[in-house]
């Protein structure tokens, strides 16, 4: 019996799940079953005995979405020790070029939009969605170098360290210090578990390190910082083989469940009848910023950083395969959507706005990143016929 590969674990079905369930979203929020689904969307559940009490969609975002960043994490932490960033001479050329596309898009965004109460949407565009852009490199990209994609994957994974620090640092409000502490508490507790469950393997310690792990996210929900911060601290706190086995349990349903339900639950906006030019800059900021943005900041840092590499090292990427990656660095589905809901949190129609502009964005990318990697893959298929 022929026994098959769980498409969930690849790259390109998850990100084309994720467009739809995306466009699902979009379009559902747009026709009449818009009421309905917007009544489960903010209906409230609380947790009896606790003062968490939240909507569907805080649900989604604040606790479903912190097992996507415990995986990321955990993906994060392998990196800088034992993969791609392990070294100084290994991340230089990466982060030079993750920083420029970070700065551009913010400085774009800035300028279209940075008048008046916009002005806090400027992290929204500097997100890459990992998942996105490494199924468009595995869709098109056939016969590319496998440096392209280490160097996309090293590209993202700063991206999201740098998101993350945002959700953390600008999206804090009236802290509570104590339950923060208590969060912070519990992550050491389960950094401990996770050593004695790697050196016993009992799962009685598993089951406690669940536990564990609720009380953290639940903890940090409730200090005001946003949930997301307990599943990055519990991925980078767990011991390397039981986080191994972590990740490769929940990606399917990371893949499969969690964020198409994340990106439909986010993209359930309600398009404004206007005319263009009656759109928020907010709205002109983060669809230019992105696709513009990131190609122009990914492309001209990581040139850079080759000018500045010790002499008769061989670059990471040569100058158009460092456009391709600028151009899958446009897509900034995830994190962008999630920061777009954290910026505006208090104005629901800039909000809506700025969710389309991320969408609008990404699909600009998308399309030309689909368009750059092809003709870059068919370039090094030629030359593999040739030699």
């Amino acid at each position: 019996m022929r026994i098959t590969a769980n498409p969930l674990r690849g790259q390109q079905f998850p990100a084309a799940l994720l467009l739809a369930a995306a466009a699902l979203g979009l379009l559902f929020a747009n026709l009449l079953t818009h009421d309905a689904i917007a009544a489960v969307l903010d209906g409230r559940i609380a947790i009896p005995g606790t003062a968490l009490d939240l909507t569907v969609r805080e649900w989604v975002a604040d606790g479903l979405l912190a097992i996507f960043f415990l995986v990321v994490a955990i993906e994060l932490r392998h990196e800088l020790t034992h993969g791609e960033l392990n070294s100084l001479s290994k991340a230089v050329q990466p982060a030079i070029a993750a920083g420029g596309g970070v700065l551009v898009p913010i400085l774009i965004y800035l300028l279209v939009a940075g008048g008046g109460q916009t002005h806090v949407g400027w992290p929204i565009p500097t997100a890459t969605d990992i998942a996105f852009a490494l199924g468009v490199l595995a869709m098109f990209g056939k016969g590319l170098p496998t440096a392209v994609r280490v160097f996309l994957l090293a590209l993202a994974i700063l991206d999201d360290i740098i998101g993350i620090v945002f959700i953390a640092v600008l999206f804090a409000h009236d802290v509570d210090w104590l339950m923060f502490g208590l969060s912070v508490a519990a992550v050491v507790v389960f950094w401990a578990l996770s050593h004695w469950l790697h050196a016993t393997g009992h799962p009685g310690i598993a089951v406690a390190m669940g536990v564990v792990g609720v009380v953290a996210w639940g903890c940090m929900a409730l200090s005001g910082i946003h949930a997301t911060i307990a599943g990055v601290l519990l991925g980078l706190a767990m011991a390397p083989v039981p986080a191994e086995r972590v990740r490769h349990a929940l990606e399917p349903t990371v893949n499969g469940l969690i964020l198409p339900v994340f990106a439909f639950v986010a993209a359930f906006v309600v398009i404004p009848h206007v005319s263009p030019m009656q759109l928020s800059p907010a709205f002109w900021g983060i669809l230019i910023a992105l696709p513009v943005g990131k190609i122009i900041g990914i492309t001209v840092f990581g040139w850079l950083s080759l000018q500045i590499r010790p002499r008769g090292t061989a670059p990471a990427l040569v100058l158009p395969d460092l456009i391709a990656a600028g151009v899958l660095g446009g897509i900034g589905f995830t994190v962008s959507l999630l920061l777009a809901n954290l910026a505006f949190t208090t104005d629901a129609a800039l909000r809506d706005e700025a969710i389309l502009g991320v969408l609008g964005g990404s699909l600009i990318a998308l399309v030309l990143s689909g368009v750059f990697v092809s003709m870059r893959a068919r370039h090094y298929r030629m030359l593999a016929k040739a030699a």
